[in-house]
């Protein structure tokens, strides 16, 4: 009977993963709609912050992490640091190929110079926020998704400002300390903390079948009413100047759609010839193409002035990353079927 129910509910998720596509644009639409004809929403919403974290974005990244890490035992965290070399991988394509890879289209491609800064400052921000639920939709290993993510983040406070300094060649960079703690302490050590306590009282109250079978559905439902409110919070921010200015948009997204794909386009078949797990080859291709959009725009608006072209440039990253992002999803999921299967490994 509870074989059923379950077999039930995966079937409904299904269906709605399905359509998963349709919702997101949807959300982009009326973000971008509001953004438009209501810019006083985007504008109160973008003040709320605590330091330099949108504290509306914040909340709603939490409840799109905690869903993710719901599900990771400690030991599949001291299984998957068995295996460095998708850890190593991550690391070359964050700081060793992305950045100067980043400068290289944005001096090939734009000709305003603050335009090449805020494009510059995105390829130097792994993400270590919304890059966990895309590993969690894409099925990929969380346990190896969470230690590369927070190596990342770790290395973010040594590399980023030299990094910066070298590719845009400033003298002095003004990392955002506090934005890097926060976002290390809210989109991961908080709701990793969170998901094992939850864990731990839920299986004991109510047992492990319930846990599997009921609580991480419901949850995971939550997750995607948060991503979908985070997309149309995140395009109100811009809708008018977007919708205003379509061509410049576009412009600006060249460089970090040829980016993305040349990331991609490298770490994904590196994972497969390398005879790694699915799991393992998603996650890293995920992270490598992925930015940390809120330090990118951080930094941008301390050097160089909130409406700058920097500033600008370094807003459209996220928006185009969405759909970039979920794209990549849904190739995983169609090509996971030719990849060597883990060990061990449990039937999603």
């Amino acid at each position: 009977m509870a074989t059923q129910i379950t077999a039930k509910r995966e079937v409904s998720l299904g269906i709605f993963e399905k359509y998963l596509t349709l919702w997101i644009a949807i959300c982009i639409v009326l973000g971008l709609l509001v953004g438009r004809f209501f810019p006083q929403f985007g504008q109160f919403m973008d003040s709320l912050k605590f330091g330099q974290l949108s504290i509306p974005i914040g909340i709603l990244l939490f409840f799109m992490m905690y869903p993710t890490v719901l599900g990771i035992r400690f030991s599949d965290i001291k299984q998957a640091a068995k295996r460095p070399k998708p850890l190593l991988v991550t690391v070359i394509a964050n700081w060793v190929i992305a950045p100067p890879l980043m400068t290289l289209y944005a001096n090939l491609m734009l000709t305003d110079p603050m335009h090449r800064a805020g494009v510059i400052l995105l390829g130097l921000s792994p993400c270590t926020a919304m890059v966990m639920w895309w590993m969690y939709l894409a099925k990929g290993d969380l346990a190896q998704g969470l230690i590369n993510t927070a190596i990342n983040a770790l290395l973010m406070l040594f590399l980023y400002a030299p990094l910066a300094a070298l590719y845009l060649g400033v003298s002095s960079i003004p990392v955002p300390w506090d934005l890097i703690a926060i976002s290390v302490l809210a989109f991961i050590a908080l709701p990793v903390a969170a998901g094992a306590i939850s864990r731990r009282v839920v299986v004991r109250r109510k047992g492990e079948e319930w846990f599997d079978g009921v609580y991480r559905p419901l949850i995971g439902k939550i997750s995607i009413v948060a991503l979908l409110t985070t997309l149309i919070v995140l395009f109100s921010f811009e809708g008018e100047v977007i919708l205003s200015n379509p061509l410049l948009v576009a412009y600006l997204a060249a460089p970090n759609l040829l980016h993305y794909a040349t990331m991609i386009a490298w770490t994904y078949p590196l994972g497969y010839f390398a005879g790694w797990p699915y799991e393992s080859a998603i996650d890293t291709t995920i992270i490598g193409a992925s930015s940390h959009f809120e330090v990118a725009i951080a930094v941008a608006t301390t050097l160089y002035g909130i409406g700058s072209g920097a500033a600008l440039a370094t807003v459209i990253g996220p928006l185009m990353e969405v759909p970039l992002m979920l794209s990549l999803v849904k190739l995983g999921l169609y090509t996971r079927k030719y990849f060597p299967r883990k060990r061990h490994q449990i039937v999603q």
